[in-house]
């Protein structure tokens, strides 16, 4: 799945994932690597400048990656209908942990995320994140300066999910138990991680006690010092019951969404050759 044979296809698929990563990084970093910047043009709206931008960027990347991966005929309209029927899926479920929260910043979303950027591959993964968080923000009405941050954090869950296959890989564990065992502690750290990089969507426009925020001129080994005093203080319970329920989910419905997601590709991936059947037959009636 997004896989290309030519070297040339894989540097521009890697290029364009390597500049949706970068461009979500320095939206999130931008006031602490620019303070002046952000004093002089954001400093009165912070967050809301920059927003309409950020979106726009996002999501014209998410266009270019399906363009460039059906032109190259990486995917195919099966794979772009499994994509659409999986973002509505999970939008849905996000609607449901709307009209019924859960504990803390439990979100069945990310057991979803997690399983199809595992099968299909990173970049399958990054388009099911990041457009999640987009339809089901419509959905909500959670559309708002945060939605960029939030759909570039659910995005690279996603992107980053193949990175299991490594493990699993060394230790010979595919389609067994433990495998779905390696996916659910996967989810629970970026049950972790989604937390701590969209608490870096406001952190540096907050005050409070100097041990816990940011200012202008401190070292990045004392900013890293503070944020993670403040995010201990203020989100790491909350962000245990995602990473909770991420485990949980992944370990109660992992092993049966892998079979159901293999299937869908292996069947999509399978290609009627004309030729080779009409040889497969001469031969078999020899």
């Amino acid at each position: 799945m997004f896989s290309r044979e030519s070297g040339v296809g894989n540097l521009t698929s890697i290029l364009i994932y390597a500049l949706s990563t970068i461009i979500g990084l320095m939206g999130l970093l931008y006031p602490l690597i620019f303070p002046s910047l952000m004093e002089a043009v954001f400093n009165t709206q912070p967050r809301t400048v920059e927003m309409p931008l950020m979106l726009t960027l996002l999501l014209a990347i998410c266009v270019v990656v399906m363009l460039y991966e059906v032109q190259g005929g990486s995917v195919d309209a099966k794979f772009v209908a499994l994509l659409g029927l999986l973002v509505s899926i999970n939008a849905a479920l996000r609607f449901l942990e709307v009209a019924i929260p859960g504990p803390g910043g439990f979100s069945p979303i990310f057991f979803l995320i997690v399983s199809t950027g595992y099968v299909f591959g990173g970049r399958f993964g990054f388009l099911i994140g990041s457009l999640t968080i987009f339809v089901s923000a419509l959905v909500t009405g959670g559309v708002g300066p945060w939605l960029p941050s939030q759909m570039f954090a659910a995005g690279w869950a996603g992107m980053s999910a193949p990175l299991c296959r490594i493990v699993v890989s060394k230790l010979g564990i595919k389609g067994q138990f433990s495998e779905v065992m390696i996916l659910a502690v996967f989810g629970a750290l970026w049950g972790i991680l989604y937390g701590m990089i969209l608490n870096l969507w406001s952190w540096p426009f907050i005050s409070g006690p100097t041990a816990q925020f940011w200012q202008p001129g401190i070292s990045w080994i004392e900013t890293l010092k503070r944020y993670l005093v403040y995010y201990l203080v203020t989100s790491l319970v909350w962000d245990l019951a995602r990473a909770i329920g991420n485990f949980l989910f992944i370990m109660l419905f992992g092993g049966a969404t892998l079979k159901a997601l293999r299937r869908f590709k292996r069947k999509f991936s399978f290609q009627y050759n004309p030729t080779q059947s009409m040889d497969m037959l001469e031969d078999s009636q020899r």
